[in-house]
């Protein structure tokens, strides 16, 4: 099956609808296979952001253009993937300026609403939480729910010489150090969503992270980054999870339509059989929608 015989599959269901409303929930389902999602990443210095970036996505990434003339360090990325794309936003990390965190108060306030998700990765061995706490909790208490912390680097905690190469895993003495580690940023800024260890360079615990950030996103979003991924990391649980998302996704825009005052209740009832539908073939034809 091609992407527009996916269309068609979709389309059919929706043809029995009123012709003005029919278009309307179809215009808004291809609307919503072409969002382009906007994610954020964030840290100090040092973290590795660039190579978390490099470990998650395949695509080729093209610089779109500065937020902000006065603002040189923010930078929007695009990556795409056949037809689909994503927005990667880099955004200065906090308390490495005092001179600027005021300045960066007010980016982010600008900014944080366009976000579908914020990766805030810390060093796994950086010690120095108290300017990032109060800038969290100052700036950013209203977007718990869209920030995933990312402690990377867990190869680097100590003690650092038992990382077991061969096997690409952390020893066990290593293991209670990122568990210490991981309580410790729980405890400092009551994250919404699970913290997450991982080491870019040698991609341990990437997976498990991605799964994570899948969950993280709203529904409309999860496909996108699913086509972005490098293919290893495009995992079953992970494409279920689109999967999943696209149907929930797809339903939201028959919700939206059914909810209109205007609709007759007669009408309501029949747009509600006909959301059933098209839900489960949106995620039949997930696949060729998207890959």
């Amino acid at each position: 099956m091609k992407k527009s015989e996916g269309l068609q599959a979709i389309e059919k269901p929706i043809a029995s609808l009123p012709n003005a409303i029919g278009k309307h929930i179809f215009d808004h389902i291809q609307k919503l296979i072409h969002y382009e999602p906007v994610i954020s990443i964030m840290g100090k210095t040092g973290a590795g952001k660039s190579s978390l970036c490099n470990a998650l996505f395949q695509s080729e990434v093209t610089p779109v253009s500065d937020i902000d003339s006065c603002t040189r360090e923010v930078l929007r990325l695009r990556l795409r993937s056949g037809d689909h794309s994503l927005i990667l936003l880099d955004l200065p990390g906090v308390s490495e300026s005092e001179q600027r965190d005021t300045e960066y108060e007010s980016l982010y306030r600008r900014i944080l609403p366009e976000l579908d998700l914020i990766l805030w990765v810390i060093k796994a061995d950086d010690r120095a939480f108290s300017a990032d706490e109060r800038f969290y909790k100052l700036v950013m208490t209203d977007h718990q729910q869209r920030t995933l912390f990312i402690v990377n680097q867990a190869d680097k905690i100590e003690p650092r010489h038992e990382w077991y190469v061969t096997g690409n895993a952390p020893s066990l003495n290593q293991l209670v150090n990122i568990e210490a580690r991981l309580k410790s940023i729980r405890q400092l800024f009551s994250p919404y969503h699970p913290v997450c260890a991982v080491s870019a360079r040698t991609e341990w615990n990437l997976p498990s992270m991605v799964e994570t950030m899948m969950r993280c996103l709203p529904d409309r979003a999860t496909s996108q980054l699913a086509a972005q991924l490098h293919g290893r990391l495009c995992s079953e649980p992970v494409k279920k999870q689109a999967r999943e998302g696209f149907g929930n996704a797809v339903g939201e825009v028959f919700d939206s339509a059914e909810a209109a005052s205007f609709i007759p209740s007669p009408l309501k009832a029949v747009i509600g059989t006909v959301r059933e539908e098209v839900v489960s073939v949106a995620r039949a034809v997930w696949d060729w929608i998207f890959f």
